[in-house]
């Protein structure tokens, strides 16, 4: 792949102006009784997002995809099983961001071995590097390989924030191209996207539809595990100038976002989809699995939120 090629997989619904399609879930890992990785329901779930919710594209490994407590192994075997299920019909994109600029590049390359379509660089975290830092580290994961780079801007989970002036900087790199937003900073993301080419993307659930309002792009969700169909709509409803009928999808959705969030996301998405007879299975210490109260909670949020329970 060519430094100005767009990543395989989704087709039309890619773009300059939307690398990855438009709308993408930061999808669970399933896993088995027994606490190993479920390859086969993973494929399932994968073409369920896809076929079923209306996903452009998928992110894999993410944190929602439990990946502090996934080996380089199974990161490997889950991609695969993700890119033989959809991988011709959406974009699969890898999470390979950790707090060690080595084994961030380890990963990337053993992604792009695997057929990933792109990559997800999450912020340093813990480490709480110098912006300077983070210069180097983006940098040196997107010169390990030939795929497009997605930055992942988390300060809540990472402690640093990327500023502005790191961002413009980063812009200038061929191969990272789009910014998950999940710091909610409007103003600056509003200057970045003036002064750079970088593709925005919502990465905050509640946000989505005013991140579209200062242009992003789409949403890398959560909740699209369960609504990707209706964020889908309301992304295609805002482009064709309905903001009345995103607005309405909006507060439609509110419900649901409410309750994906009560606890960690992954927790309650993988309770939601076990409500829907999914593919998702317990999650992995030091994560819980949802409460029978929580559970309950969350059936009375999906059904508020207009999802149709088994």
């Amino acid at each position: 792949m060519t430094d100005t090629e767009t990543p395989a997989g989704a087709g039309a619904a890619r773009s300059p102006a939307a690398p990855f399609g438009r709308m993408l879930t930061a999808m669970v890992t399933p896993f088995a009784g027994n606490g190993a990785v479920d390859y086969e329901g993973a494929g399932r779930l994968a073409e369920y997002l896809v076929d079923e919710m209306r996903n452009d594209g998928l992110v894999v490994s993410g944190t929602t995809g439990e990946s502090p407590t996934t080996s380089d192994t199974e990161k490997a075997r889950l991609l695969a099983a993700v890119l033989e299920a959809v991988g011709d019909r959406a974009t699969v994109v890898a999470g390979v961001g950790t707090n060690d600029t080595e084994h961030s590049c380890e990963l990337a390359r053993l992604a792009e071995q695997e057929g990933a379509h792109a990559l997800l660089v999450v912020t340093p975290y813990y480490n709480k590097p110098p912006q300077n830092g983070l210069i180097a580290h983006f940098s040196r994961v997107a010169d390990a390989t030939g795929l497009p780079n997605m930055l992942y801007d988390i300060p809540g989970r990472t402690g640093t924030p990327i500023a502005v002036e790191t961002l413009v900087r980063l812009a200038e790199h061929p191969r990272i191209v789009a910014v998950k937003d999940a710091k909610g900073d409007f103003a600056a993301g509003s200057w970045v996207m003036a002064r750079t080419p970088l593709v925005f993307y919502s990465g905050d659930d509640m946000l989505n539809l005013p991140w579209l309002s200062v242009g992003a792009a789409g949403f890398v969700s959560v909740v699209g595990h369960v609504a990707g169909d209706r964020l889908h709509e309301m992304i295609d409803a805002y482009a064709a100038g309905q903001a009345a009928e995103a607005r309405r999808l909006h507060r439609e959705l509110l419900p649901l976002y409410a309750g994906i969030f009560r606890n960690q996301g992954v927790i309650l998405t993988k309770a939601a989809l076990g409500l829907l007879g999914l593919p998702s299975g317990p999650v992995r210490l030091p994560l819980a699995d949802a409460t029978p109260a929580e559970i309950e909670q969350l059936r009375e949020d999906l059904t508020a939120g207009g999802v149709k329970l088994r």
